[in-house]
């Protein structure tokens, strides 16, 4: 059986997580990470070098990264519907989940930490205002997307972008930040949370 090391309350478990059930895949937890077991310890560090959750084994097939778990996850478990095979189809697909990673989570991180985790090297003022300008203009971005899509964020279908880019979304409606109103954002997040996923595994823990 699958199994997925990692805490519940981090974003990037979380995506792993939410695509278990949607795809009604069995899986085992082991809770690692900031108060739980700590991913220095030297078993953690042999499967994953950099110390980060989440980590899955499958079959004794190791792997990390969130993305690239996901990734795996639908491939291996035949689900085209989330990650499509046609190339061009499927490209952006891996498009949205590589500027999820690259782009609007590098926008909200200092904000989040500061605002939300109350974290001590987060405290800048002025550091803050710049993360939430940055987090503005990458949700501007996303609001045109979808509202040329308007449904999900490669299109018309759920894939394995939402997953990715909908758990982002959360944070920015529970981070208490002046925010300005996106109406395609706000229409895409509803639709989200119809999905039994979502509301499961989108809130748990931290925002």
């Amino acid at each position: 059986m699958l199994k997925i090391l990692g805490k519940s309350s981090s974003i990037n478990v979380r995506k792993v997580l939410w695509l278990c059930a949607e795809i009604d895949l069995p899986y085992v937890q082991e809770e690692w990470g900031s108060g739980f077991r700590s991913t220095q310890l030297a078993e953690f560090i042999a499967l994953n070098p950099n110390a980060t959750v989440p980590v899955i084994v499958d079959d004794g097939f190791v792997l990390w990264e969130s993305n690239a778990i996901c990734r795996y996850l639908a491939s291996q478990y035949q689900r085209p519907d989330l990650l499509p095979e046609a190339p061009r189809a499927r490209a952006i697909v891996e498009q949205w989940m590589d500027w999820q990673s690259s782009e609007l989570n590098a926008a909200w991180r200092y904000a989040f930490m500061g605002l939300v985790r109350h974290s001590p090297e987060h405290g800048d003022a002025a550091a803050i205002d710049a993360s939430v300008e940055n987090w503005t203009r990458k949700m501007a971005i996303l609001e045109t997307q979808l509202s040329q899509t308007g449904a999900f964020v490669a299109g018309s279908s759920f894939t394995l972008a939402d997953i990715v880019i909908g758990l982002s979304v959360n944070r920015w409606f529970m981070t208490p930040i002046d925010r300005p109103v996106f109406p395609a954002v706000a229409e895409y997040f509803a639709r989200l949370s119809e999905r039994p996923g979502l509301r499961v595994h989108g809130r748990n823990g931290m925002p």
